[in-house]
């Protein structure tokens, strides 16, 4: 069985791969000429550079593969960001599915989308995958990135429907808090990196539902081998505040832990900070990003219960991902 990954290259991708390997498939790798390949050293895949907006190529690319995984995607906030994430997201996930349905034995197909999509309840009561955004105008706001990337993110999820419904077999994943090693800007590792360099006295007010790297891979896997199709799965397994998730991360790098909530003026300046600096193009400061910030300040809590009895999605503990992602920095040299 041969699959064809998209992102193999990126964070949640790295872990994508390697769960594929492990079970046993054949992996090409799709790649931009310039895409950094240090996930992929060592590893027995086939790198294909493949650009992802010509119908051609991608026809041959998957004339001899089973199975897509679209995992690339990408929050941009610099300038022409808007543009680049919709290529990613919406125009790939179109040409895909249409050279997939082309073929005469169409491959199935997995698309990562985000939990960003997908709305929010307590930690007694967590939103499922039927649970949409309330208010998307208010919670995003109009003309900012995270608006762009939640659009982008919903769009590329119709478009895969439109497709089953022509009759291909085409699965979403919602990944949530993504922890682990290979997260190389890092995305979601932030936290933990620069909590190994300083102390950091306070934390956010809100909360999120995390899940180990491994897991979120197999549950790529997963999806693609049980998922029902048009379904989505959100991949999330603890539910935690930031408060506590950012006590384990302290013990786990021999900091003391926040004592403070985070005052909700910070998060304005920080933010005011933030869209400054997400006018040079780069993606550095993606995390100061008003509307990012201000949703940290809130309880996100969201149920991966679907993908358990579904899927059979694993539940590693969080201080494990949170020890091997701190490795991982460690190892090369972040900290």
């Amino acid at each position: 069985m041969r699959v064809l990954i998209t992102g193999g290259t990126g964070f949640v991708g790295a872990h994508v791969v390697r769960a594929h390997l492990a079970a046993g498939w054949r992996v090409r790798c799709a790649l931009r000429a310039s895409s950094p390949r240090l996930a992929l050293d060592g590893l027995d895949v086939e790198p294909v550079e493949l650009p992802l907006d010509q119908p051609d190529a991608l026809r041959r690319a998957l004339a001899d593969v089973d199975a897509v995984q679209h995992v690339a995607g990408i929050f941009d906030p610099s300038p022409g960001g808007d543009e680049r994430m919709r290529r990613v997201h919406v125009e790939a996930t179109r040409a895909l599915c249409q050279a997939a349905l082309g073929q005469p034995t169409p491959p199935r197909v997995v698309v990562c989308s985000s939990s960003i999509t997908v709305g929010w309840g307590s930690v007694d009561a967590p939103a499922s995958e039927a649970s949409p955004v309330p208010d998307p105008d208010r919670v995003y706001g109009q003309g900012n990135a995270l608006r762009a990337y939640y659009d982008s993110k919903l769009e590329a999820e119709a478009v895969l429907r439109h497709f089953v419904d022509q009759g291909l077999h085409g699965v979403i994943v919602n990944p949530d808090y993504v922890i682990g090693p290979w997260d190389r800007k890092p995305t979601s590792g932030a936290i933990i990196l620069a909590m190994a360099k300083r102390w950091i006295p306070v934390f956010p007010r809100g909360g999120k539902s995390f899940i180990d790297a491994a897991d979120c891979g197999l549950g790529h896997l997963l999806a693609l081998e049980k998922g029902q199709p048009g379904a989505r799965y959100l991949l999330g397994v603890h539910n935690l505040s930031y408060r506590d998730f950012m006590g384990r991360v302290a013990r786990v790098v021999g900091r003391s832990p926040p004592l403070l909530p985070m005052p909700r003026t910070l998060t304005g300046a920080l933010g005011q900070v933030g869209r400054a600096l997400n006018r040079l193009p780069t993606e550095r400061f993606a995390g100061l990003q008003p509307q990012v910030l201000s949703s940290m300040q809130s309880e996100r809590y969201r149920s991966g219960a679907l993908a358990h009895t579904h899927l059979g999605l694993p539940t590693t503990p969080i201080e494990a991902s949170i020890e091997q992602a701190y490795r991982w920095f460690r190892d090369h040299g972040y900290c």
